[in-house]
């Protein structure tokens, strides 16, 4: 039976806006996906990935969810769901790009769910759990301060 929002959020005490349907199914996918400002990316496609070893640091996430990130001004968080046993979390990764929050292992279904932006479900697999950047040119002083005029980064708010 598939997965709804409505499960997600009795499940957690976590709510979301009206504006979204609770009774659709969280549709569940092994590929790269986004929830706003977070971004799942399956660990094969992050070259230089550095993960921790099986049963090394790495954190059973609890059947109520796990948050992983909540915006810069203390609001709506992105929260971790997984069936109790089946999902591990762990902030001990080497991400290339310095955009990791930290990696999930599953052998079932997870989901994370936000309250603007809804459920999404990540198929068993490891995945790297990033925050999005922004490309864009760099502040004009850096070029001033004799630093290379080149792509400037920063991190999305949701």
């Amino acid at each position: 039976m598939p997965t709804t929002l409505a499960d997600l959020t009795a499940r957690t005490g976590l709510d979301v806006l009206d504006h979204l349907e609770r009774q659709v199914s969280v549709p569940v996918i092994d590929g790269l996906q986004a929830q706003g400002d977070l971004i799942a990316v399956p660990a094969g496609l992050v070259p230089g990935l550095s993960l921790p070893g099986p049963g090394f640091l790495w954190d059973e996430v609890p059947p109520e969810g796990r948050e992983l990130l909540r915006s810069a001004s203390g609001g709506n968080p992105h929260t971790l769901i997984a069936d109790g046993g089946t999902c591990l979390w762990s902030t001990y990764v080497g991400d290339p790009e310095n955009l990791a929050l930290g990696a999930v292992r599953t052998t079932r279904p997870a989901y994370l769910l936000h309250p603007e932006h809804g459920g999404t479900g990540l198929a068993p697999g490891t995945y790297l759990i990033r925050r999005q950047r922004e490309g864009g040119e760099a502040p004009a002083r850096w070029h001033r301060a004799g630093r290379p005029r080149s792509v400037f980064h920063r991190l999305v708010a949701d």
